[in-house]
C-alpha cells in the first residue's frame, strides 16, 4: 500500500555564509592597548592564493590614523618599516585593513566559536597577520587557529621586543633586514625571511621566495610556518626605494 507524500515540506535551516570571524579581542601582548584579530575567508591576493587572511588591528583606532599617529605599535610594535617612521611597509593601509577595520565596526564579524564554525578553517591554509604582527597576539590563540587549518605562513619582526613570546619562533619566520640580522637570529634558533637588495647574495642555507624565483604561490608552497627554511626576497612593494638595508642596524 502506498504512503501519501507530506504535504508541509521541512524548513531547511540555511546558515548565513560567514564573511569573516573575531579570533581575538583584548589587550596586545606588545603594549597592552586594545587590539582586535580578524580572520576573513576570501581574498583577491595573487601572490598567496585562496588562504584565509587575519588581520591584526587597532580595536578602538581607524588603522589609517593609527599609524599617522604612531599609534600602530601595538600591533606592529618596534618593526622599522612602519609608514609613519618613514618605512618601506608593503601594506596599503588605507585599503584591506582599513576595509576590514569598517566592516568590524559595523558588526559584520561573528565571534569565532570553534564548535559551531570550525568547518570554515578545515581544510584551508592560513596566513597569519595579511596586517600587523602576529606576536602581538596570545600565541595561543594564534597557535589554535593555525593548528585548525591545514598549513599556514606567518612572519614576525618582533623578536627583540621585550614582549615577544619565544614560541612564536616555532610558528613565524623571523623578519630579518640584513644578512648579519639573518645569521643572528638564524643562531637564537629561527627561521628567517630576509628582505635583500637586488644585488644581494643568497647565503647556502637560504633559497629565493618561490613566488619570485618559480611563480608558486603561498598556499602551494608552504615553506614559511616558521620550521622548513630560511627565505630571501627582493625587496618589493609601492615603497621598496625607501628601503636602505645600510640604515638599519645590522646588529640588532
Amino acid at each position: 500500500m502506498m504512503r501519501k507524500l507530506t504535504a508541509a515540506k521541512s524548513t531547511i535551516d540555511r546558515v548565513k555564509k560567514q564573511r569573516g570571524f573575531v579570533l581575538y579581542k583584548g589587550p596586545s601582548m606588545l603594549d597592552q592597548s586594545p587590539i582586535i584579530v580578524i580572520a576573513t575567508m576570501s581574498t583577491s591576493n595573487i601572490k598567496t592564493g585562496d588562504m584565509v587572511q587575519t588581520w591584526i588591528l587597532k580595536e578602538d583606532i581607524n588603522p589609517v590614523e593609527a599609524s599617522k599617529i604612531g599609534a600602530d605599535s601595538s600591533i606592529c610594535g618596534n618593526c622599522v618599516h612602519r609608514h609613519n617612521t618613514g618605512g618601506a611597509c608593503y601594506v596599503n593601509i588605507g585599503q584591506a585593513p582599513n576595509q576590514v577595520w569598517k566592516s568590524y565596526k559595523r558588526g559584520l564579524y561573528p565571534v569565532f566559536n570553534k564548535d559551531k564554525h570550525y568547518s570554515y578553517f578545515i581544510g584551508r591554509k592560513i596566513r597569519l597577520g595579511a596586517y600587523g604582527d602576529p606576536a602581538a597576539v596570545p600565541f595561543e590563540i594564534m597557535e589554535s587557529i593555525a593548528n585548525l587549518c591545514l598549513g599556514h605562513t606567518g612572519y614576525t619582526h618582533q623578536i627583540k621586543h621585550k614582549g615577544f613570546d619565544n614560541r612564536y619562533l616555532n610558528l613565524c619566520m623571523v623578519s630579518a633586514d640584513t644578512p648579519r640580522q639573518a645569521i643572528k637570529y638564524q643562531a637564537m634558533g629561527a627561521k628567517t625571511f630576509r628582505v635583500a637588495l637586488p644585488d644581494d647574495r643568497l647565503f647556502d642555507n637560504e633559497i629565493e621566495c618561490l613566488a619570485d624565483s618559480k611563480g608558486l604561490q603561498c598556499i602551494d608552497c608552504g615553506l614559511c610556518d616558521g620550521k622548513k627554511q630560511n627565505i630571501a626576497i627582493a625587496v618589493h612593494g609601492s615603497r621598496s626605494n625607501r628601503f636602505k638595508s645600510n640604515l638599519i642596524a645590522v646588529g640588532g
